[in-house]
C-alpha cells in the first residue's frame, strides 16, 4: 500500500495564501490564478485516481468548479509525500500515519476529505520457507523503513506476543522490494502492500504468515488537502471522486472498462486487480466513508497509530508523549494536544457529496 516514512524537515514552504471575506469572490479568484497539483502514487485504492482523469471527470469538476487542478501520478509514495509537506501539492492521498508522521511533525494543517478505504488484507509479512508468524524471528526483513509497512510488522509481532527486536528491519524501497525479496534466500522476509504484496505471495515457497485484515480499520487511505486550501478545489477533487467510485461500483460497460483501465495502468490483469479490491475495504458511498470518520473505532485506530508513532519516534526527538499532535473528529473532540491540532478529519464534504450539494 504505498506509505512512508522518514521524518520531514521542519521549515514547509507554504502552498497558498489566506484568503477573507467576501469568500466567496476570493476563493473564485484565487482558484482561477494558478493550478493546484494533487499527488498520488500506486495502490489498489488510489488506481481510481487515474480514471478521475483520464476519463474527464477530474476536468467536468474542475470547469465546474471554475479551477485548475492536476491529479499527478508519483512512482515513489515517500516522494508523494515528501512533495505534499514541502508545499508543492496542495493534497496527496496518504494512510493517517503517513499523515501524522510527516506533514504534521512539520507543521502542515491537514483536513482528510475523503475516507477512501481501509486495508483489509493489502499489507502483509511474507516468509519464504515459514509457515507461521513465528518463524520471523531473527530474520532480516525488506520494508519501506518508518512506513505503514512498519506498523503492519510491529502490530504482527505485539499480536503474537514477540518484540520488534526479534527482528532486524531493513529499508528498501518499494521500487526495489519485491524483485529484492525474490532473490533474497531461503530466510527472505518481506513487509509491502498490493500490488507487490500479490506478486510475492506467488512465489515458490512463500507463505503471507500475517495481514491487515487482522488489525481491520487501522491502515486507512486517505485524501488528505490543505486546511487552507480554496473549498473550490477540495470540493472539485471531492466530488470527482465520488462521481468516479459510482462508475467503479455500478455495473454494465462503463463499470468493466474503469476497471480495465484500473488494472491495466496498476500493471496487472483485471482479475488481479479484483482480487486486490477483495482485500481492500473500499467507501464507495459517501455517507459510509463520512459515518467511519466520526465513529469511534476511528478514534480507537488513531489512537494506535498515534502510539505506535511516537514509540518509533516518528514524532521527532522533542516529542515527550503520543499526545504531541492532535487529530479532531468531527464531534470536535481532540486526540492529543488540543493546542496544536494538525489534523482535522471533516464530513463537510463527504456529507455534502452524498446530499447531491458539492
Amino acid at each position: 500500500m504505498k506509505k512512508v516514512i522518514t521524518l520531514c524537515v521542519v521549515g514547509l514552504a507554504v502552498l497558498a495564501s489566506v484568503f477573507t471575506s467576501p469568500a466567496v469572490a476570493a476563493d473564485k479568484q484565487a482558484s482561477t490564478d494558478k493550478t493546484y497539483r494533487y499527488v498520488w502514487s500506486h495502490y489498489t485504492g488510489w488506481e481510481p485516481y487515474q480514471y478521475m482523469v483520464d476519463s474527464g471527470i477530474m476536468k467536468k469538476w474542475a470547469d465546474k468548479l471554475g479551477v485548475k487542478i492536476d491529479v499527478v501520478l508519483i512512482n515513489d509514495y515517500v516522494t508523494s509525500i515528501n512533495q505534499y509537506t514541502s508545499g508543492e501539492a496542495v493534497g496527496c492521498a496518504m494512510t493517517i500515519m503517513d499523515a501524522l508522521d510527516m506533514p504534521a511533525v512539520g507543521g502542515v494543517d491537514s483536513e482528510v476529505e475523503v475516507v477512501g478505504d481501509y486495508s483489509n488484507g493489502n499489507d502483509g509479512v511474507g516468509l519464504m520457507n515459514g509457515k507461521k508468524f513465528t518463524d520471523i524471528k531473527g530474520r532480516d526483513v525488506l520494508i519501506v523503513q518508518g512506513s505503514v509497512s512498519s506498523y503492519a510488522l510491529s502490530r504482527g509481532l505485539q499480536k503474537h506476543g514477540m518484540k520488534n527486536s526479534d527482528v532486524k528491519e531493513v529499508n528498501t524501497s518499494d521500487a526495489n522490494i519485491g524483485a529484492t525479496f525474490a532473490s533474497s534466500g531461503s530466510k527472505g522476509a518481506c513487509v509491502t502492500w498490493n500490488p507487490i504484496l500479490m506478486n510475492i505471495r506467488n512465489l515458490p515457497n512463500v507463505t503471507l504468515v500475517f495481514d491487515s485484515s487482522e488489525i481491520p480499520g487501522e491502515i486507512q487511505d486517505l485524501m488528505v488537502i490543505r486546511k487552507d486550501a480554496p473549498e473550490a478545489v477540495k470540493k472539485a477533487l471531492v466530488g470527482a471522486w465520488y462521481e468516479t467510485m459510482a462508475v467503479m461500483n455500478g455495473q454494465g460497460s462503463q463499470t468493466d472498462k474503469a476497471i480495465e483501465a484500473m488494472a491495466k495502468f496498476a500493471g496487472g490483469t483485471v482479475a488481479e486487480f479484483k482480487a486486490q479490491l477483495k482485500t481492500t475495504f473500499m467507501y464507495y458511498s459517501p455517507k459510509d466513508g463520512a459515518t467511519f470518520a466520526a465513529s469511534p473505532e476511528n478514534k480507537t485506530a488513531c489512537r494506535q497509530v498515534m502510539d505506535f508513532c511516537f514509540a518509533q519516534g516518528l514524532l521527532g526527538q522533542g516529542a515527550k508523549s503520543a499526545d504531541l499532535i492532535g487529530i479532531k473528529f468531527p464531534d470536535a473532540t481532540v486526540l492529543g494536544d488540543p493546542k496544536n491540532v494538525k489534523i482535522t478529519y471533516t464530513t463537510t464534504y463527504m456529507k455534502a457529496a452524498a446530499e447531491g450539494k458539492l
